[in-house]
């Protein structure tokens, strides 16, 4: 690239100064200004398109790459699954079901679990009143109202 210091850019001043004069100078200088700032930008954006472009093939590469190993690994697993079913069904194939009876008829299937009926209702009912009482047990519905005068705090005279 070009090296311009400081000694370079008075020489190049000093002659524009004089080949374009004084009164045109700052208008050429604005014109050179902008075109320069044109094509900086212009080279950025051609840097910034073939950065994109140089990762979008990078993320193409990658994508390729999980793919691949998406496949091998559901391979691995069907290939493992299959395994394990062939290998279970030669282990389970002389075995019998445990709910088919015996040859010899001597077994029954045990039977259903049913849940023992539990009356809560009778429960709560069978409980003396005065129990209820002591310990703070609804023995009616209330309203809101007569809810928030249960608890509303006694007045006291001063």
């Amino acid at each position: 690239m070009l090296d311009l210091g400081i000694s370079k850019m008075a020489l190049i001043g000093a002659v524009a100064l004089i080949v374009i004069g004084p009164e045109k100078l700052p208008r050429v200088a604005r014109t050179v200004g902008t075109l320069l700032g044109k094509a900086q930008r212009y080279v950025a954006d051609v840097k910034a398109e073939v950065n994109q472009a140089m990762d979008l093939d990078e993320l193409r590469k990658m994508k390729e790459t999980v793919e691949s190993a998406g496949r091998d690994v559901e391979k691995g697993i069907r290939e493992t699954t299959a395994n394990f079913e062939k290998d279970w069904n030669e282990a389970t194939a002389g075995l019998s079901h445990p709910d088919d009876p015996l040859p010899d008829g001597g077994w029954t299937p045990p039977p259903e679990y049913r849940r023992p009926d539990k009356n809560w209702r009778l429960k709560r009912g069978a409980t003396p009143q005065w129990y209820k009482a002591r310990h703070g047990v609804r023995r009616q519905v209330q309203s809101g109202a007569a809810r928030v005068a249960r608890f509303r705090p006694k007045k006291t005279n001063r």
